[in-house]
């Protein structure tokens, strides 16, 4: 990996850091009582988040490690998808193929509120499917990824206090050991102890109902099955048992009242419900897992403090409704890494790093505003079914139903570069260019100037973007400039306004 830059931090990142105002402070240690920068950057928590975080860091040679509290993988086998942007973000690292065996297709229509309407044709994506995975799978292949980077992984060690300075965070686990490190960033979940230790205020609605989640086989046939939650879920949402094949189902069903969530439910609750909510239990029995789920909503009121950042749940929290949560996580990581990354190796510009919360809290916002419209959709409330019913004429038409594809998918997703064509600040789909497609050349996490003019250059940012000539690529533009997360910071044909969009994005041009 070609790394031209030292591992010193810059003035912008000290002035960055300064202006992070040091909130979070811990009982901060003398100058005598620092250890050395062990690491550049410290992460709590190896989950799909934490684990895309190390791996993009690890792409720039920064110095990683993780730490998860659990020393074992999970032991249930929760079934999640990757929604078509994360489909998109696996293909421009190289990791689709990965995980692809292990994962299911399914078509991507009938995800914003559970409206069964099949997807429009021609979605702008060419992964325009859902892949349904275990998320332990999930977890393992991204955790296998980061430490053949070069990333180190330490489970069960959780962070218990970290203290912050203008020169790196120290942090203490709960076996007392102190670690040191330029960056620690948060991506150990909604209760996260990081984010509550940097006292970040966590906004939002408490839970105003449960509902229980699982994975267990049925003892009656699939066609009864199928009737019986066809009724049901008429007037009872969310309400299902949807077969995975080998005789196992995804049973989700309304709890009675609300319960300890740090406590799982038990066979026996899910028998009772089933009963109580449609006269049968369905013969249930050897689950694989069993959780329950309340519908808080809540968003961290900033991702940084200083050298402090937050990510994935983390940072936000909100129902599964649409499957969304993991996928903003690790979509968080990928706008994230590189930035961060670029502050360490002394190249970013000076509010680069800011734009990390700028750009992904007004996604989590929306996010948070379809999950609440879609849980109201499902209630059984008159009212809430008669707009439910007015939704669904409405996804008949291709623009609406493309429309919300494209919001719960992430592929709608467009940040705010300024004024210019409606794909700035957009993700690029993967295009055809002579050497096969685009998000092959994106594997190493750099910027890239894709050019049909065939007369621009990258010039003294070489060593931090590629640059691909190809008269014949399948853009309807130019040139585009790619930041390494595809997302789209400049177009045009004038070498000096790229040259502009390159300093803004990349930092000052060596040589």
């Amino acid at each position: 990996m070609h790394s031209p830059f030292t591992a010193e931090p810059s003035s912008n990142d000290m002035a960055g850091d300064m202006a992070g105002d040091m909130a979070g402070l811990r009982s901060p240690a003398s100058c005598a009582d620092r250890a050395p920068l062990m690491f550049d950057v410290i992460i709590a928590g190896c989950g799909p988040t934490g684990a895309m975080l190390a791996a993009e860091l690890r792409l720039h040679d920064v110095r990683v490690l993780v730490l998860e509290k659990e020393t074992e993988p999970a032991s249930y086998v929760r079934i999640v998808s990757l929604h078509m942007r994360s489909l998109e973000l696996m293909a421009m690292r190289g990791l689709l193929d990965r995980l692809l065996p292990h994962g299911r297709r399914r078509p991507a229509g009938g995800i914003f509120a559970a409206i069964p309407k099949p997807a429009p044709k021609s979605l702008d994506s060419a992964y325009a499917y859902l892949l349904g995975l275990p998320q332990p799978v999930i977890v393992r292949l991204l955790e296998e990824h980061a430490t053949e980077l070069g990333a180190q992984v330490r489970h069960g060690r959780a962070v218990a206090a970290f203290e912050q300075d203008d020169e790196g965070v120290t942090v203490e686990l709960a076996d007392g050991e102190r670690l040191r490190a330029r960056y620690l960033v948060g991506c150990d979940g909604g209760r996260s102890t990081v984010r509550k230790l940097l006292g970040v205020g966590f906004p939002g609605e408490p839970s105003r109902t449960e509902t229980l989640m699982g994975e267990m086989e049925a003892g009656v046939p699939q066609e009864e099955i199928a009737a019986t939650v066809a009724r049901i879920s008429e007037t009872v949402r969310p309400f299902w048992l949807r077969p995975f094949g080998a005789g196992i189902y995804s049973v989700v069903v309304p709890a009675a009242g609300a319960g300890d969530r740090a406590e799982a439910p038990t066979l026996d609750e899910f028998k009772q419900q089933l009963r109580a909510i449609a006269g049968t239990d369905f013969g249930v029995h050897s689950p694989r897992w069993l959780s329950r789920f309340g519908d808080a909503t809540r968003l961290a009121e900033r991702y940084r403090v200083g050298r402090v950042l937050l990510a994935g749940d983390a940072a936000h929290i909100h129902p599964p409704t649409g499957g969304q949560g993991l996928n903003l996580g690790v979509q968080d990581a990928f706008n994230l890494g590189w930035k961060l990354a670029a502050q360490i190796r002394g190249w970013a510009p000076g509010t680069l790093l800011d734009t990390y919360q700028t750009e992904r809290h007004p996604v989590a916002e929306d996010v948070l505003d379809n999950t609440r419209a879609q849980r109201e959709l499902l209630s059984a409330e008159p009212g809430p079914q008669a707009v439910r019913r007015l939704l669904t004429e409405l996804v008949d038409f291709d623009e609406v139903n493309r429309h919300l594809i494209e919001k719960i998918t992430a592929v709608g997703v467009r940040y705010d570069f300024g004024e210019g064509p409606d794909l700035l600040g957009r993700r690029l789909r993967d295009v055809e260019v002579t050497q096969g497609n685009l998000y092959g050349l994106l594997h190493r996490g750099r910027g890239l100037l894709l050019d049909r003019t065939e007369r621009l250059t990258a010039g003294g940012w070489a060593d931090r973007v590629d640059h691909l000539a190809d008269r014949g690529a399948a853009l309807d533009v130019p040139a585009v400039l790619l930041r390494p997360d595809g997302h789209v910071a400049w177009i045009g044909d004038d070498q000096r306004d790229l040259d502009d969009h390159l300093a803004r994005w990349f930092g000052v041009p060596t040589g």
